[in-house]
């Protein structure tokens, strides 16, 4: 039955966009835009670290490992400064380290609260008559707004701690582990590493995401009829 009265209401679709002006309205969106911002800035970021090599029958070439999302540093090769250069002691060189299920963890949250914030709004706007009538909506939006604040809390803190490491992996410390640029007659000098500005910028956005869902759990626990129990008991004599 109650099935049968959640479709009969579900199936009059009443558009108010003015939900969207009230603070459980508009925290959604700002949950959704940031959301992308966390997942665009670490899912999208491109770089490589270059290193400058000398050794026999090649002079100052620069060789580069190009690395990307989601982070298996162990994967990227360093390019051979000369196929026949270096009298045979250039071997393959890979950087250190996988760090992709931190990041994987990262933006696949970022993906499903971008999905459910859509999925919310559409509830929030065309049907808030279901929403405020039912209990069972509210408890639920409760119940996941918990789960997400405390889950971009956890992301947000292994990922800041898979960022250093991906640092360390990719600055000027990786050359005493290079066993090529310990061969006689060969040198090797870091020059530049891309800039993970935007990478840092992605912890920001995630403990952003951690306060803003933080916060909308007040605002969805007003209106539950947890909060009006509360009330009553709290004003009773």
């Amino acid at each position: 039955s109650w099935f049968l009265l959640v479709s009969s209401r579900m199936a009059g679709l009443t558009v108010d966009f003015s939900v969207l002006l009230e603070p459980l309205g508009l925290v959604k969106v700002l949950e959704w835009i940031f959301a992308i911002f966390a997942l665009a800035t670490c899912g999208g970021f491109r770089g490589e670290t270059t290193l400058l090599v000398s050794c026999n029958g090649v002079v100052n070439k620069t060789v580069t490992a190009a690395f990307a999302y989601p982070f298996r540093l162990n994967t990227v090769e360093f390019s051979a400064p000369d196929p026949k250069g270096c009298a045979g002691t250039w071997t393959d060189v890979h950087l250190m380290g996988n760090f992709s299920s931190s990041a994987q963890f990262f933006v696949t949250l970022g993906a499903l609260v971008f999905l459910y914030c859509i999925a919310a709004l559409v509830v929030y706007i065309g049907y808030s008559h279901v929403y405020q009538q039912n209990n069972k909506f509210p408890l639920t939006d409760l119940a996941i707004s918990v789960l997400t604040a405390l889950l971009w809390l956890v992301s947000t803190f292994v990922w800041a701690k898979a960022l250093a490491d991906i640092k360390m992996s990719t600055e000027a410390n990786i050359i005493p582990g290079i066993e090529a640029c310990k061969a006689p007659g060969t040198t090797c000098n870091f020059v530049s590493v891309t800039s993970m500005g935007i990478l840092n910028l992605s912890v920001v956005f995630g403990l952003l995401n951690a306060a803003l869902w933080g916060g909308n759990v007040w605002l969805v626990y007003k209106d539950t009829k947890l909060h009006n129990q509360w009330n009553r008991i709290s004003e009773s004599p």
